[in-house]
């Protein structure tokens, strides 16, 4: 996760009420908006005590798209870095919003990637 979050995250940051940060910090609640549509993205930055990085992204009407979450990793981590998205075993769903898909990076270890050509043919 960077260390530093970029301005146009900073300007969406909720600085009142429940989901208030201070300016600077790597957690918090954000309002982004991906070309017209407004995100809200929640971050729980590196929490040592669990070992993950964390940040969900949700719209108010429909699950965030590929380039959504795109958007929202490339604001919360480095282009090196790779973070992911969880499909857990069914018996541990967790469906607290209809609209919500979360990332997530160890902190400890890598996440192992497949080859890319099991991915597709790179062009």
């Amino acid at each position: 996760m960077k260390t530093e979050l970029p301005p146009e995250l900073e300007r969406g940051r909720i600085l009142h009420g429940e989901y208030a940060s201070k300016v600077g910090d790597l957690h918090g609640a954000f309002s982004v908006v991906a070309k017209s549509r407004r995100l809200k993205v929640l971050s729980s930055g590196p929490d040592f005590e669990h070992g993950w990085e964390h940040v969900s992204v949700s719209t108010h009407d429909r699950t965030p798209t590929w380039r959504e979450m795109c958007l929202v990793k490339d604001l919360f981590w480095h282009e090196d870095e790779v973070v992911m998205q969880l499909h857990p075993a069914k018996k541990d769903y967790v469906n607290y919003h209809p609209h919500c898909l979360h990332l997530w990076k160890p902190l400890r270890g890598t996440i192992p990637m497949p080859p890319p050509h099991l991915v597709g043919p790179k062009t």
